[in-house]
């Protein structure tokens, strides 16, 4: 790898160019080889997913969209690793290709962002802020259905790009309020815009929000033993616990599902999981405990918890 550079390919937002230039940050600091002048290049590539942005990402092929064309040149051999928001990554990667390593955890809550009109927030009750009938920004059908549940009064219209768009959005009065996730906005130094931050037992997080994780070539040996370097083992615990619930349900971006694993004081994983309508009439939430290294297996127990206490329609 140190004869040639190591390709980095991304989408272009200025989130995702964060989390590809974090990446080689944290590559330079560890690997030897990849710390002179251009050992790194970084490559930028549309994706289907950032190219419409009227439609649910599920109206037009779900999260994978957001990987689809990076990870074809990937396959190609046009770059050597690909970084991503792991939360925006389908758990069923393409042949030959794998997730390599993740990085550290960013805050994996989520945030609402105010508009005019909104109230004061409110330890006790989050969504107190929220007048009644306020129209909600969000294309997630996980965070729709947890704020239904709780205010069936709100109303809910689809709002997507990337975190400065949707900020002006809410800024310029077309919503009310809007959700973010807190990491994308203490990334990008934007973190005085959350007014208020959801905790878990409120709002229950994507699988893997906060972690970024880095894709790479199943037969490329040397570069998976320089990423194996740089692997933040805690977050990848938790990565695999929920990404192996996520899986389990065979989770589409129509299903509202939430997961949210920690490591506790004693080594052991506590894993929470979240399955809802989309209207937030039903809302089932489980949670299980295992030692760390048990981590896919509880995800796949707790999302066979949730399947049977549910009904059938949830996952139709």
């Amino acid at each position: 790898m140190a004869s040639q550079p190591m390709r980095i390919g991304t989408r272009g937002s200025p989130l995702a160019l964060w989390q590809a230039r974090h990446f080689a940050s944290v590559a330079r600091a560890a690997i030897p080889a990849l710390a002179a002048d251009g050992a790194l290049e970084e490559h930028i590539i549309a994706t289907s997913g950032d190219k419409v942005q009227d439609k649910r990402l599920a109206d037009i092929g779900g999260k994978g969209l957001f990987a689809k064309e990076i990870h074809e040149a990937l396959a190609d051999r046009r770059i050597d690793v690909a970084v991503h928001s792991l939360k925006d990554l389908e758990t069923e990667l393409p042949p030959g290709i794998v997730l390599a390593c993740v990085l550290e955890r960013e805050d994996p809550r989520d945030a609402l962002i105010l508009g005019a009109g909104c109230g004061a927030a409110n330890a006790d009750d989050p969504l107190a802020a929220l007048p009644q009938g306020a129209l909600v920004g969000t294309a997630s059908v996980r965070r729709q259905a947890q704020l239904l549940h709780r205010r069936p009064d709100l109303r809910v219209d689809i709002i997507r790009g990337n975190v400065q768009t949707r900020l002006g959005r809410v800024a310029a009065g077309d919503f009310t309020c809007s959700l973010l996730a807190l990491a994308g906005l203490k990334r990008l130094g934007m973190a005085d815009r959350a007014q208020v931050v959801l905790e878990a037992d409120a709002m229950l997080p994507a699988a893997c929000q906060g972690i970024v994780g880095i894709t790479a070539r199943a037969d490329d040996a040397a570069t998976l033993a320089l990423l194996a370097r740089i692997e933040h083992a805690p977050s990848r615990l938790v990565a695999d616990a929920e990404r192996a619930l996520l899986g389990a349900l065979d989770g589409s971006c129509r299903t509202p599902i939430g997961a949210h694993a920690t490591l506790l004081p004693d080594g052991r994983l506590r894993l929470h999981g979240l399955v809802a309508r989309a209207d937030g009439s039903f809302l089932k939430r489980n949670m299980g405990e295992a030692a760390a290294k048990d981590g896919p297996q509880l995800g796949r127990d707790l999302a066979a918890a949730l399947k049977r206490e549910s009904p059938a329609d949830i996952f139709g």
